[in-house]
Parts: structure tokens; C-alpha cells; sequence
């Protein structure tokens, strides 16, 4: 369940093959998986204490059980001004391409969290921590990355998976167009995360990368070609 991958980092494997991942970043909880994670993340929080919680972005398999967690131990909820209305009221899938479709009106209804009162938004260049939040939006408005510099970890959220999300096979891969609001956008927020020249890179979907060859680079090159 709790993975140390890097000096104050921890990966918490919320489903079978990493599917979906939050992590703990210097006392910092990234994120909290779907709402049936609730007990499994707790577990990880009363072994790894937090003071805050942050949200790379405010789709369901990312703030599902943030709500319980926030009132369980007292920690404040901070994301994206972009992503304040869907954290705040827990309508998640609102700004989907197809919010009517099926798997996003049972991800609204069986996955997704109630909202939380946002208490503090982060932007560009704020600091958690050591880490530098990266605005990257694309997958969704207000997404955001976290970086940090001194030995290269970059906590990516969803503007790419390392898994396809149907046969949960590990190799990069960019999110669901069903799930990106602008996938245009969203590639141009790979580039950006890409001349970080990042050494481990962290996903909400998928294993863990080391970055060896510039495999992450590589990956971001090919799609900036579509």
C-alpha cells in the first residue's frame, strides 16, 4: 500500500497495478482516489501524519473521499482557483466534454466525493514544501503539477497516465479525451513538464516512471506531433 519512492515521498496504491495513486509529498497529502479509498488512505495517514491536502485536480478519482479525510483529520483543502467551484460542491464531472455519458454519470455518482470548502488556492511558482506548483491545464482547467528541482520528482496528476485504463497494461499513454476537457492544451502542458527534464515522475494512473533515456521526453515529442 505505501511505497517510499523518493526522500519525503510515498506513493499510496489506491487500486490493483497502481490504477489509481495518491501520494504523501513532505507532510502534504496529493490527492485521495475515489470515495472507497476513504479507509485505505486513512490507514496511510495515521502512519505518515499531514498537515494539508492538495488536489491536482477535482475529477472524482482524485477527491472522492478528500471531504471525510479533511473533516477526520482536521486538514485544510487547497487547489486551483479553476477547480474551487467542482471541489466546493462536488460536481465533478461537470466540466467533461460529454457529462451526460454513462461512465462519467457513474463516476459522478459512485466515485465522486462530497465538495469541501476550499481553504487557500495555489497558482504558479507557489511552493509546497520544496516542491513548485506547475499550472498544467488541459485535462482540466485548473489542473496543476508539482516539481522538485533538487533531485528532479515531478508529481504529474493526469496530463498523462503510465497504464491504459481499460487493460491496465503499464506504457505512457495521454489521459481519456472522454475525461480532458482540451487535449490540445493538455499536450502543450506536456511540453512544458517536459524541458523540467524531471527524474521520477509520479501519475494518478500507472506506475511510477524513472526516466531513464528520456523516455517521458520521447513520449511528449511523439504526441506534440498529433
Amino acid at each position: 500500500m505505501l511505497r517510499h519512492i523518493a526522500p519525503e515521498v510515498v506513493q499510496i496504491s489506491l487500486m490493483p497495478r497502481n490504477s489509481i495513486n495518491c501520494y504523501i509529498i513532505e507532510g502534504v497529502l496529493i490527492d485521495s482516489g475515489i470515495r472507497s479509498s476513504y479507509t485505505t488512505v486513512k490507514k496511510a495517514l495515521e502512519e505518515i501524519p499531514v498537515y494539508q491536502h492538495i488536489l491536482t485536480h477535482a475529477h472524482a478519482d482524485h477527491q472522492g473521499c478528500s471531504d471525510q479525510l479533511c473533516q477526520e483529520f482536521s486538514i485544510p483543502l487547497l487547489c486551483h482557483p479553476d477547480e474551487v467551484s467542482r471541489t466546493e460542491t462536488g460536481l465533478v464531472t461537470k466540466d467533461y466534454p460529454r457529462p451526460q455519458h454513462w461512465i462519467a454519470r457513474l463516476q459522478q455518482k459512485y466515485w465522486a466525493g462530497q465538495g469541501h470548502q476550499v481553504r487557500g488556492t495555489i497558482v504558479e511558482n507557489d511552493k509546497i514544501g520544496n516542491f513548485q506548483v506547475i499550472e498544467t491545464p488541459g485535462h482540466s482547467a485548473g489542473h496543476i503539477s508539482l516539481f522538485r528541482e533538487r533531485d528532479g520528482v515531478l508529481i504529474i496528476g493526469d496530463v498523462a497516465t503510465n497504464m491504459n485504463l481499460l487493460t491496465t497494461v503499464a506504457g505512457l499513454r495521454l489521459p481519456p479525451s472522454l475525461f480532458t476537457t482540451d487535449q490540445q492544451r493538455n499536450i502543450k502542458s506536456l511540453q512544458k513538464l517536459a524541458k523540467l527534464n524531471p527524474s521520477l515522475i509520479c501519475f494518478g494512473h500507472g506506475p511510477i516512471l524513472i526516466n531513464k533515456n528520456r523516455k517521458f521526453e520521447q513520449f511528449v515529442a511523439k504526441c506534440s506531433e498529433l
